[in-house]
């Protein structure tokens, strides 16, 4: 079914969904805009809402148009980070006000702009294409990767598969670019995950400390080592691994108490030379020199899906590679660097490459993005599908 209207205007779009205050786990009407606009092109579209212990409730989207292999699938989110004090905004966070040419607001570049072009883009190639297209295009769309990413992508993914959804390949459209457009691709990630370090002593009078044990400063000792810990020095396609103390915690309101327990968090950024399993016995060996009663524990969700991956460079992150070089006459680094994504997710599934705007306003104040940039991206994801479906 083809849309006779307007083509999609990607700009507008991307105001419509930003003007959606959908702070993690809220929706607040923005996959209701996404689905409205895909609708008319012609995508079918369904509604996954899921719900786990102890997290909140989150609607995610899949929509796809056609019904044939090979299908492509861009994939994202439209839930973003909370606006902070709002006094400190030059503009209003969800007004999605345009400036000279940049547009402002929470969204702008991660990554409602992108979640635009996906849609734009499918519109202008389906258009072209018309009845001489064969395959599927697909959007993954979820409300919860700011959030605990628990009932987001990998339950989008887990329907999918029951469904008989399958994806050939995709695209993400985090914000990959460090300061200009076309820097940056990612084919892979490094792994992540928390741990959380408890000392536990006996709690007493600060002036009686012969009658008390107190896990200060064995903990102080534990966190030094950790800090120092040098894991590798990268290898081709990663940089070095890190760890890095995150909060240490006591809880003590008291200054004349010795407090029974002291706690730090970390988190470790790993790459392909590291498992979970081999750096919890790196950390255990580290903490056994220190003469005190611990424990570490992890967050469990983290170890099943955080792990490094890499898409091997080939076919598909030429082609990615060489519309961007067209439309912007700079040939991008394929690149791991920067934290995690829903990737990790999709890497199960088919093989995955990640390409946006520039991330340096994400997350901040006065979080914008050039419009031109957008303009240019829904350019750069129209001229992917136009390859993929040509050579597929």
């Amino acid at each position: 079914m083809m849309n006779e209207n307007t083509p999609l205007n990607v700009v507008e779009l991307t105001q419509a969904l930003m003007r959606c205050p959908s702070v993690t786990p809220c929706d607040a009407g923005a996959l209701d805009v996404l689905q409205e606009a895909l609708e008319k092109i012609g995508f079918t579209c369904h509604r996954l809402p899921f719900s786990d212990e102890n997290t909140p409730d989150v609607d995610n989207l899949y929509a796809r148009y056609g019904t044939k292999g090979p299908n492509f699938c861009f994939a994202g989110h439209t839930d973003v980070v909370p606006v902070g004090d709002t006094d400190n905004w030059s503009v209003d966070p969800f007004g999605a006000e345009i400036k000279d040419g940049i547009l402002y607001g929470r969204g702008a570049s991660d990554m409602k702009a992108a979640v635009a072009s996906f849609a734009a883009s499918a519109d202008r190639f389906i258009r072209a294409a018309g009845a001489g297209f064969k395959g599927s295009i697909s959007l993954l769309i979820t409300g919860d990767e700011e959030g605990p990413s628990v009932n987001g992508t990998r339950k989008v993914l887990k329907w999918m598969e029951e469904n008989g959804e399958k994806i050939d390949h995709c695209l993400v459209g985090e914000p990959t670019n460090p300061t200009e457009m076309g820097e940056m691709v990612k084919i892979g990630r490094r792994g992540s995950y928390t741990g959380f370090l408890t000392v536990t002593g006996t709690e007493g009078h600060v002036a009686y400390p012969h009658l008390a044990n107190n896990p200060m400063p064995p903990l102080i000792e534990m966190t030094a080592g950790l800090n120092r810990m040098e894991l590798d020095d990268g290898n081709e396609h990663f940089q070095p691994s890190n760890l890095e103390i995150t909060t240490i915690d006591v809880g003590n309101t008291a200054g004349n108490v010795i407090p029974k327990s002291a706690r730090a968090t970390f988190n470790i950024r790993f790459n392909t030379h590291h498992s979970h399993d081999s750096l919890d016995e790196k950390i255990h060996a580290l903490l056994d020199e220190v003469a005190a009663k611990y424990k570490v524990t992890y967050q469990l969700q983290a170890l099943k899906n955080s792990v490094p991956f890499l898409t091997p460079e080939g076919e598909f992150s030429e082609l990615v590679v060489s519309a961007i070089e067209k439309r912007l006459g700079r040939r991008p680094e394929l690149s791991t660097t920067g934290g995690t994504s829903d990737a990790r997710y999709i890497k199960d599934y088919c093989p995955v490459v990640e390409f946006g705007l520039v991330g340096q306003t994400m997350h901040k104040i006065d979080e914008r993005t050039n419009v031109s940039d957008i303009e240019a991206l829904a350019d750069i994801y129209t001229d992917i599908l136009k390859g993929y479906f040509t050579e597929t």
